[in-house]
């Protein structure tokens, strides 16, 4: 079932919705992910939200189908499954490339997304309802600071205090909680490029921030990029 759940994961969504929406490789557009932000970049706002809602539900099936194999026991498998969709999300065997360097050692890159949406899926996968509270805070967070990749990290940080809460309310089990830990390992592990950009002030910028820094750059050729 966590092979399962890894091959789920490593569906590439993003690039074959972009490549169906406007016939591009999502790899050669921007950040070269194939999550939902990237996927807006290359093909528009329903490209990007159709990524997105294929990549929660891949995170959701592989917990959901988990769970159903172990007549809903073993919370830890649960647990891993969320984490292993992720895991293929972020280095999918399906965007797996090989080459040799040049001393002739055999090296391997695995290409993918940062982990959000389908970290949103798997905690949807031990919550139902989790969704309805991480995509709409996740939007504010999106919207208030600009940044993809601080609305990423702000799912497994979301996942853990809700399911930390639930815990405490006994409607879930404790080890839920390690999922947001997991997610939240791999999201950072994928975005450090972006938290250098973001400790160095040059992130890239999505939505209204993204288009005042525009307006300013327009007015005054003069004005460094943030």
């Amino acid at each position: 079932m966590l092979i399962v759940a890894y091959l789920l994961g490593s569906i590439p969504m993003g690039l074959l919705v972009v490549k169906l929406f406007s016939g591009k490789d999502v790899r050669d557009v921007g950040s070269g992910r194939t999550g939902g932000t990237n996927a807006m970049r290359a093909a528009g706002f329903w490209a990007g939200f159709t990524t997105a809602m294929l990549d929660v539900l891949k995170g959701a099936v592989a917990v959901w189908l988990m769970r159903l194999a172990l007549q809903n026991e073993w919370p830890f498998a649960h647990v891993l499954a969320g984490a292993t969709a992720v895991l293929g999300h972020n280095y999918s065997l399906f965007l797996s490339e090989f080459h040799r360097d040049e001393k002739g050692k055999l090296h391997i890159k695995f290409g993918g997304g940062a982990g959000g949406a389908p970290a949103v899926g798997g905690a949807t996968g031990l919550w139902v309802w989790s969704p309805f509270i991480i995509i709409p805070l996740g939007a504010l967070i999106l919207f208030g600071i600009g940044y993809a990749s601080v609305t990423t990290l702000s799912v497994g940080l979301l996942a853990i205090l809700i399911l930390s809460i639930l815990a405490l309310l006994k409607v879930s089990p404790w080890m839920y909680v390690l999922y947001g830990f997991l997610v939240l390992v791999l999201q950072i592990w994928a975005l450090r490029p972006n938290l250098v950009r973001l400790m160095n002030g040059t992130e890239r910028l999505v939505g209204w921030r993204a288009k005042r820094l525009t307006g300013k750059m327009t007015a005054d050729p003069t004005q460094s990029q943030e």
